[in-house]
């Protein structure tokens, strides 16, 4: 009991303390309506947005006129405003909104008006009541864009907060899933939600990503591409280490499976992580359809990666260095394509990989209808004329749109992304060594992604380390009765998904 009064007092010390401190700092609410009114002001630069509202001699609002919601102002605010004949702090009694607190500073004051409150204070009181009336715009919801399906729900998250938590609470109706919510940025202030689920989650991993969270110190964040370049394990790595996602569905089997989802007010991607190398290479519509269809589908996109990043390389080193591995029937066309070309075939590659992605740039940053034609007829056209003046070859061609077709296959964007960069570097190691600098890459890139990680677990797994359990929903997906157990990966609290014995085969 010693101790505990001991420790009562210390912090009532404290807390007057931080009051003795805020007043001599000038930052505790006055009590004088005039002081308060300017102080206001003077913190806000008197913007042209901001409006204040005086209510008989006493009360005086503040908010930002471009924020608030006018009908909830003069339905649930002003009406009770006029009938305050007691202290302010009734109010929050009597106020019909969800979100009213009591602010005993200008500094909450101003960060409270900002996030769109309305502050109310009276004369002879030093404090203010701030009521949260911001007005919800958005767009409505639409189809996602980047992670379009054929089955499975058709719905994606948009740039509001509130909406993309309650898509997720839509699918999960469980008293489990946590909702933590953060503010980042010195100058935005951009809230920022984490999701998962308790007893299923990790503790450790969810207490790495808060931290991580908690010590960033940058002026802000506008969108979650820039908040998981700030929480990634490693910076430096040119391989994304979480999956940022437009899907309310795949984010509910992310924390399904305990992984933790990240939401930021203003963005319409989600973060999920922890995530391994394979899994983005698989798609949301794997679970929607029958094992042998998923399985085929992930190993067409995994053929489909090493396609896109080796095939250009290995046809410039067959025909640099290694003429003994083009079978005899190839030689004759290959000779007569090359016959007019003036560059070696490292140039010839590399001009052609570089059309393909000027093509591919201009495709994206021009409107819809003219980017598409813009690909099909500059592809064309390009392509057409560079074989008939004899910059390149019809074979290199040929090459060079498969592996580009072959990196759209990549369900994520950031990592195909990575696939178009990595062709490069693996062009010129191949003109320069053959095979040996084709090997040289591959082993490079192999043990960089032995080494990374996602939130402290292993970035190759179920392969490093091996964990054979996890290999039934890998690069095949056995059928569902067999995949009753979370991924080793998030190292759940509870492993088990479902009992197993339980389980009807309807496969």
């Amino acid at each position: 009991m010693f101790f505990k009064k001991s420790r009562r007092n210390r912090a009532g010390h404290n807390a007057i303390g931080r009051e003795l401190k805020e007043h001599q700092n000038g930052n505790s609410i006055s009590p004088e309506k005039a002081v308060f009114i300017n102080e206001i002001k003077n913190r806000l630069n008197d913007s042209s947005d901001l409006k204040h509202k005086e209510v008989e001699s006493k009360i005086t609002l503040f908010f930002i006129d471009t924020l608030i919601d006018k009908t909830m102002l003069h339905q649930d605010i002003m009406r009770h405003v006029y009938r305050l004949d007691s202290e302010p702090v009734e109010l929050m009694n009597m106020l019909t909104v969800a979100e009213v607190k009591k602010d005993s500073n200008y500094e909450d004051t101003v960060v409270s008006i900002l996030s769109g409150a309305v502050a109310i204070h009276v004369e002879g009181y030093p404090y203010v009541i701030s009521a949260q009336i911001k007005s919800k715009t958005s767009r409505s919801l639409t189809k996602p864009e980047n992670e379009s399906q054929v089955i499975g729900p058709q719905i994606a998250f948009n740039e509001n907060l509130a909406t993309n938590i309650s898509l997720i609470r839509s699918y999960l109706a469980n008293p489990r899933l946590c909702n933590e919510m953060y503010h980042v940025g010195k100058q935005t202030r951009t809230a920022i939600s984490i999701m998962y689920i308790k007893g299923i989650a990790s503790d450790e991993m969810v207490q790495t990503l808060r931290q991580r969270i908690k010590t960033i110190k940058i002026d802000g964040i506008i969108d979650s591409s820039v908040l998981v370049q700030l929480i990634d394990d490693n910076s430096l790595s040119i391989f994304p280490q979480m999956l940022l996602t437009e899907r309310p569905d795949k984010s509910s089997t992310m924390l399904l499976n305990g992984k933790i989802v990240v939401i930021v007010d203003g963005s319409s991607l989600v973060i999920g992580c922890p995530q391994s190398f394979l899994e983005f290479f698989q798609s949301m519509e794997d679970q929607n359809v029958k094992w042998h269809v998923s399985s085929f589908l992930r190993l067409l996109r995994i053929i489909a990666m090493i396609l896109s990043v080796f095939f250009t390389a290995f046809y410039v080193a067959s025909l640099t260095f290694h003429y003994e591995v083009i079978p005899q029937p190839l030689l004759v066309p290959l000779s007569e394509s090359r016959s007019r070309v003036p560059f070696p075939p490292i140039i010839e590659a590399l001009l052609l990989e570089f059309i393909i992605e000027l093509l591919r740039e201009a495709g994206a940053r021009l409107p819809t209808k003219v980017g598409q034609t813009m690909g099909i007829v500059g592809g064309i056209v390009i392509g057409t004329a560079a074989v008939q003046a004899g910059f390149t070859s019809n074979i290199l061609i040929i090459i060079i749109a498969l592996g580009a077709l072959a990196s759209f296959t990549t369900p994520s964007y950031t990592m195909g992304n990575v696939i178009r960069i990595l062709r490069f570097p693996i062009i010129l190691l191949a003109g320069f060594w053959g095979f040996y600098g084709i090997m040289f890459a591959f082993c490079f890139l192999l043990i960089h992604l032995l080494r990374q990680s996602s939130l402290g677990s292993p970035y190759m797994i179920p392969f490093y380390p091996p964990r054979l359990a996890d290999w039934k929903d890998s690069i095949v997906r056995l059928p569902l009765k067999f995949t009753f157990k979370r991924p080793f990966q998030t190292r759940p609290e509870n492993v088990q998904k479902y009992n197993p014995k339980e389980h009807q085969d309807y496969e």
